[in-house]
């Protein structure tokens, strides 16, 4: 006996009772198939180590994406369904298409580009302050700047107990905060962030171990990215009793600590014949001397300046290299002051005393995506670079002949792309997330010794005998920085939400943030 498929499943689409064609539904099978293809061939085709995630997250909603409008074209145009049943179908998808854009926030993207949604009607955590808050007395140590004392990411001196289970970190307060992707700078009992309310953006300072405000100061700007999210992206620098702050539109103050008073400012792009970068402006402030060294990318040897810090006076400005996401570091090489930093066209050295360039190394791979990290000093002149997007890192060695600087690379590998995240040396090995996964690699040949756990594109903090991890999904674990095998000596929530901001350590005060709150939290540390 020959079976019929019903009219409402028949592939052909052959003749309905009443004599009319039935449904086309071949098209549909096509478009998802060769959908579904496109998506194996490009699983299929990525290298995890000289590819990236981001571009397969991309490729995937893409095709994802075709399929559907090419879906919602042929019911409306080549299904041969009937017009009632079509209008009911495109209805259903216009009402959950409504629904989702009345119930739903887009939050931005992870750092693998995966986009984030949350409901319309979750808000950021309330205030808490544990009864303990406000008993620290004086506060010892400090994390001046964006990665602490050397801007390396090292926190020297501090005895973390390595059993957190034992010992439990304390909360000692939590609140919402504006949204920005800047970290904290800490002196004594003072914290100050950047954060972004309405059309304004804020520079906040706090109680370390209360969370109390005790002051903020406004200006009017406002960067807004889609995929990089709203607000300031640099780190605060203070600086004996004043705070410097470079806002995402360029936007540089320098403040009284104690009272938040403005002493100068100025527009950093403005001054120096800049472009805006295409993710705002990210290079945190560099005190050095009675110098205030910015990255402003301008043109015509505007590339690094620098500022006299009392008055806001330009001292010397050097290079012409378009500025990216990195932040000018101060290195000692043959007996002379130097700042490095990270353009877009590599590494660039500038003399201290005027700006000049003294030697550059070049970087092309991914010529057209972000460099973010710092360059990482190893033993002797050698210097560790990296970047993400499939770009890997380098390790190169700075001499001097004949009275020429020359950097001379020594190894490159793809065992380390650290997106907008900073690496550490420890022993002779570089620890690093690696496009969001830990890693470790032999400073000395570049190869990888172990790679585990996947933590996303959050940030590290470094001690004497500890590795500090803050996950892109907030939480915090403590790991021994151990290049034989990763091993997790402890662990816990420490934010809610996306989390890319650094983190700051002063003695056992771990003071975190991201876009929605910020909290501060007790570490147990060792006798």
């Amino acid at each position: 006996m020959k079976l019929a498929l019903p009219p409402a499943i028949r592939i052909e689409g052959g003749m309905n009772s009443d004599g009319r064609k039935g449904p086309r539904w071949w098209p549909l099978i096509a478009i998802w198939a060769i959908g579904f293809a496109a998506i194996g061939y490009a699983v299929a085709t990525n290298d995890g180590d000289s590819g990236y995630r981001q571009a397969l997250v991309m490729k995937t909603i893409g095709i994802g994406m075709a399929c559907f409008v090419l879906s919602i074209l042929w019911l409306a145009a080549f299904s041969r369904i009937r017009a009632k049943v079509r209008l009911l179908a495109l209805g259903a998808v216009a009402l959950v298409g409504v629904l989702f854009v009345s119930t739903v926030r887009y939050g931005g993207v992870s750092g693998d580009l995966v986009p984030i949604f949350t409901w319309k009607w979750s808000k950021a955590a309330a205030m808490e302050v544990s009864a303990s808050a406000g008993e620290a007395g004086i506060v010892e140590g400090e994390f001046p700047q964006f990665l602490g004392p050397s801007r390396n990411a090292h926190v020297d001196g501090v005895s973390l107990q390595r059993n957190w289970e034992e010992f439990p970190p304390e909360r000692l307060w939590r609140q919402p905060i504006g949204e920005a992707w800047s970290g904290f700078a800490i002196v004594g009992d003072r914290a100050v962030t950047q954060e972004q309310e309405g059309s304004q953006e804020v520079v906040t300072c706090l109680n370390l171990t209360t969370g109390e405000t005790l002051w903020k100061e406004r200006n009017d700007a406002r960067y807004d990215n889609p995929l990089g999210g709203v607000g300031p992206r640099a780190t605060p620098t203070i600086d004996g009793e004043r705070v410097y702050t470079v806002g995402a539109t360029g936007f540089v103050a320098c403040r009284d600590l104690a009272s938040g008073e403005l002493v100068f400012s100025f527009n950093l792009l403005e001054d120096n014949d800049a472009n805006l970068p295409e993710w705002g402006v990210a290079g945190s402030p560099l005190v050095f001397g009675d110098l205030l060294i910015l990255s402003a990318g301008g043109r015509d040897g505007n590339s690094l300046v620098a500022y006299d810090k009392r008055t806001g006076d330009r001292v010397w400005s050097g290079g012409s290299d378009r500025a990216h996401w990195s932040s000018p570091v101060v290195q000692t090489i043959g007996g002379v002051d130097q700042i490095l930093i990270f353009n877009k066209g590599g590494v660039a050295a500038h003399d201290s005393a005027d700006g000049q360039i003294l030697w550059e190394f070049p970087w092309k791979r991914s010529p057209n995506l972000p460099r973010v990290s710092i360059p990482v000093r190893l033993t002797g002149d050698r210097f560790a670079i990296s970047s993400g997007y499939g770009a890997g890192a380098a390790m190169f060695e700075v001499s001097k002949v004949d009275g020429v600087y020359e950097a001379i690379e020594n190894w490159i590998t793809l065992h380390l792309k650290a997106k907008f995240n900073n690496f550490v040396s420890k022993d002779g090995y570089l620890y690093g997330l690696d496009d969001g996964m830990m890693t470790c690699i032999d400073a000395e040949t570049g190869r990888r010794t172990w790679k585990k756990g996947r933590y996303g594109h959050g940030q590290l903090l470094l001690g004497d005998d500890w590795l500090l991890v803050m996950t892109e999904s907030g939480e915090a674990i403590l790991m021994d920085p151990n290049p034989e095998e990763p091993t997790i000596l402890g662990s816990f929530q420490a934010l809610e939400g996306k989390s890319w901001n650094p983190p700051a350590l002063v003695g056992p005060y771990l003071l975190v943030r991201n876009h929605l709150e910020a909290a501060c939290y007790r570490l147990p540390v060792s006798e």
